[in-house]
C-alpha cells in the first residue's frame, strides 16, 4: 500500500458538514476579481496619454481651428493652422478649388525682443483689408463684404485715400501704385 492510499483511507471517514459544502459551492459561483488600485490608475494614465498623443498627432502639434474669413467680399469657411508664429490657411475659392495661403511673422515687445505672432494677431491680420493690383491695371480694395474699385481715384501724385466703414469701425487707407497702409486714427502719409 502506497502513502497516497494510506492517506485516502485515513481521511475518507471525515466528511464536511452541509453548511460548509454549501458555503464552498457559493464561493465557487461568485468569483470576484479584484484589480489593485495602482493597476487601475496606471491604466487610466496610459489611456489619457494615448488620447493626448493621438490628438497631438492629428494636429501635428499646431493649433488648428475652423474659422470664417472674408475673401474678396465673400465670407468663406477655412481651416487655420498656427504653429510657431506661422500659419497655413486652407479654403475653397469661388470656383470650388482648394486654395492654401501661408504666412507668419514676428512682433517685438517693449524691450526690443522678438517673439512669434500669436493666433489672435494672425487672425487680425487675415481680417484686415486687402488691395489687389490686377494685370489689367485696375486696383481693387476688399474689406469684409465691401468690394471697391479705386483705379480712377488716384491723384496726380499716384496716391489714393480710401475710408472703409464696418459698423462703428472706420479704417483709413493710403494706397500708392505699389503698396498700401492703414490706420484706425487717420490717413497715413504715403
Amino acid at each position: 500500500m502506497t502513502n497516497k492510499e494510506k492517506y485516502q483511507r485515513a481521511f475518507s471517514v471525515l466528511h464536511a458538514s452541509d453548511d460548509c459544502v454549501k458555503e464552498i459551492n457559493d464561493m465557487k459561483k461568485t468569483k470576484r476579481v479584484y484589480i489593485p488600485k495602482l493597476a487601475a490608475v496606471c491604466a487610466i494614465v496610459v489611456l489619457v496619454l494615448g488620447l493626448a498623443s493621438i490628438t497631438y498627432a492629428a494636429d501635428i502639434g499646431g493649433i488648428q481651428r475652423n474659422i470664417q474669413i472674408w475673401f474678396r467680399g465673400d465670407q468663406t469657411d477655412a481651416v487655420l493652422e498656427v504653429q510657431d508664429g506661422s500659419y497655413t490657411l486652407t479654403y475653397e475659392d469661388e470656383d470650388g478649388n482648394i486654395r492654401e495661403q501661408s504666412g507668419g511673422g514676428v512682433a517685438y515687445d517693449m524691450f526690443g525682443r522678438e517673439r512669434a505672432l500669436t493666433e489672435e494677431e494672425i487672425i487680425e491680420h487675415l481680417d484686415s483689408p486687402e488691395v489687389e493690383f490686377r494685370e489689367d491695371g485696375s486696383v481693387w480694395v476688399y474689406y469684409h463684404s465691401q468690394t471697391l474699385e479705386i483705379t480712377d481715384q488716384f491723384d496726380e501724385d499716384g496716391v489714393c485715400y480710401v475710408q472703409l466703414k464696418d459698423g462703428d469701425e472706420v479704417l483709413y487707407m493710403t494706397v500708392t501704385e505699389d503698396s498700401y497702409s492703414m490706420s484706425s486714427h487717420g490717413y497715413l502719409a504715403p
